[in-house]
């Protein structure tokens, strides 16, 4: 019996560890880094005064943006509409190409339905 408990301890010990090692394939998927997320919940904080409540409210946001594309993509098309405001030759790169119009007004309308799906007022 106790050959046998032997023989079939490592089998058990591997089996439960071995699932939790690899994250599940969601968790994976579209992933945003820490910092990137509480970048942005910070600046939509601000932009509503700072209010406690919207802590939750930006940060379903940062998630409902997360689901739709990959942190890579967010990054450029957040960034194509930051910067159509920028001033002189070096934000019409931002402001004239056709792809980055259509890139940043893509980033606008999801950020629009997640600001209505988490109830974040439009500043």
């Amino acid at each position: 019996m106790k050959r046998l408990f032997l023989l079939l301890l490592p089998a058990a010990l591997a089996t439960p560890l071995a699932p939790s090692l690899a994250a599940p394939p969601a968790a994976q998927a579209n992933d945003y880094p820490t910092s990137g997320r509480v970048e942005y919940v910070l600046e939509c904080m601000q932009k509503h005064d700072g209010k406690y409540e919207y802590l939750y409210k930006c940060s379903c946001v940062i998630d409902y943006i997360a689901r739709q594309m990959s942190y890579d993509d967010y990054v450029t098309m957040s960034t194509a509409l930051r910067n159509q405001t920028m001033a002189g030759e070096r934000g019409a790169m931002f402001r004239d190409p056709v792809p980055v119009k259509q890139m940043a007004s893509k980033y606008k309308a999801l950020q629009a339905s997640a600001d209505k799906a988490c109830y974040v007022q439009a500043r």
